[in-house]
């Protein structure tokens, strides 16, 4: 199959946007500047004009997460699609399609659309598609670019009549993947029999081609937890089941490889350890969707993670977070309380708070920070508890490790890639 590709006029016409005041904490003396030219200054994050609150990307520790995660995946024999919902960010996409990503995966077609105008090659929708302005918009990608290829999931033999009635005229078929849930999961057929239903409508669909399995295990458990993982291994035992069911009854008949996938940024060692090996005669595919690996964090992902704080594999590095925000010190009202330029506006919330992690004075090094908690965050505000004796005080900054990536890259337009304290790169999003 080969992997991911973009296209690289795309991406070169990111470098060459100007920047502006559209960019929160830029320097004004950057504004008039393209990325690339803005980038080959290196200028200083805390010397040359950034204004708080400000989010990084390490890029040491991405360079890490990436290598780790293509390395880790070769050894699995797993291919990987990671989720581009958590960045957004094109650049970053191709970075993964330059170690090794199968393709790219998406949750609807705004998504979508974006990754085609970057030229995205292989994209799977992990959702389900029956929206028909979007389908029509679909079908007419595909007769266009031969090279392109999709697939998204179908978890009714409505939602297959659906796709059938709006792609009606398309010149190619639109690869589907039956999509198995589970009882307090989220969209997925609950059962084998409505599954199998689903899979030969599908094949019976002159607008559909059926290429696989899918779903998605995360939401079933959201910790480490013996009796969570146990879960999960249940989950993709029924995954397994009903790919082989589907191809025993001939409904694969049309494609070469079977498509299975599965696999967030949680319990992607046991997706892998169920989804290879032997399939009874079907040529499968595996295909992981992690997407938070890539930054990693300072939280959720840090505790759950197979590659975090409590590593559930062995012999491959641990991945590290490369996100960090830093925030300005503009109130000390009590002896216990400091306030920070950082909000919900700019950091995420939803699955844990800002972690203090550094100290800097202006003019000098960072100092590592202990002892210290956000207690809460109002829009622009963040409320640091403090411990008898911190150091910390009016106009100092505190570097700040940030929980759920996918919640902190909607806020930022642009972010700066640093190597230390020298901005190296930009980072442009698109939500």
């Amino acid at each position: 199959m080969g992997g991911c590709t973009l296209d690289p006029a795309a991406l070169a016409a990111i470098a060459g946007e100007r920047l502006d005041w559209r960019f929160k904490s830029l320097p004004a003396q950057l504004w008039g500047h393209t990325l690339a030219d803005a980038a080959a200054l290196r200028p200083g994050l805390f010397t040359d004009g950034f204004v708080g609150p400000v989010v990084v990307l390490e890029a040491d520790a991405l360079e890490h997460n990436l290598r780790t995660m293509a390395q880790w995946c070769a050894r699995a024999g797993v291919e990987l699609a990671p989720h581009g919902k958590t960045t957004m960010a094109p650049q970053l996409f191709a970075r993964q399609a330059e170690h090794g990503a199968w393709g790219i995966t998406a949750a609807n077609a705004g998504q979508l659309r974006v990754y085609r105008a970057f030229g995205v090659s292989r994209i799977l929708l992990a959702n389900e598609l029956v929206d028909p302005a979007a389908l029509r918009w679909l079908g007419a990608e595909l007769d266009a670019h031969p090279d392109f290829e999709f697939s998204c999931w179908v978890d009714s033999v409505r939602s297959v009549e659906l796709m059938t009635e709006a792609l009606r005229g398309a010149g190619r078929p639109v690869d589907v993947l039956v999509e198995l849930g589970a009882d307090g999961g989220r969209t997925g057929a609950r059962d084998l029999d409505t599954a199998l239903a689903i899979a030969a409508a599908a094949h019976a669909s002159p607008a559909l081609r059926l290429a696989g399995t899918g779903g998605y295990e995360g939401a079933l458990a959201h910790d480490p937890s013996p009796a969570s993982r146990q879960v999960v291994d249940t989950y993709l035992r029924r995954l397994r089941e009903l790919t082989v069911a589907i191809g025993r009854r001939g409904l694969f008949a049309d494609v070469d490889q079977v498509i299975v996938t599965a696999g967030g940024s949680a319990y992607f060692d046991q997706v892998a350890a169920t989804l290879t090996g032997d399939w009874a005669g079907l040529h499968v595919v595996p295909v992981l969707r992690s997407g938070a690996y890539l930054t990693h964090d300072d939280g959720f992902y840090r505790g759950i993670s197979p590659l975090g704080e409590h590593p559930r594999i062995a012999g491959t590095p641990r991945f590290r977070s490369a996100l960090r925000a830093w925030a300005q010190v503009t109130s000390r009202p009590a002896d216990d309380l400091a306030l920070l330029t950082l909000g919900k506006r700019d950091a995420s919330f939803d699955e844990g708070l800002p972690v203090p992690q550094w100290h800097r004075r202006p003019g000098q090094e960072p100092v590592e920070l202990t002892g210290h908690t956000v207690t809460a965050l109002n829009d622009q505000h963040a409320f640091v508890a403090l411990p008898p004796g911190s150091p910390v005080r009016v106009g100092d900054w505190i570097g700040l490790g940030l929980s759920h990536p996918c919640t902190v890259f909607d806020k930022w337009p642009l972010l700066p890639v640093v190597d230390g304290d020298t901005v190296v790169d930009f980072v442009r999003t698109y939500f």
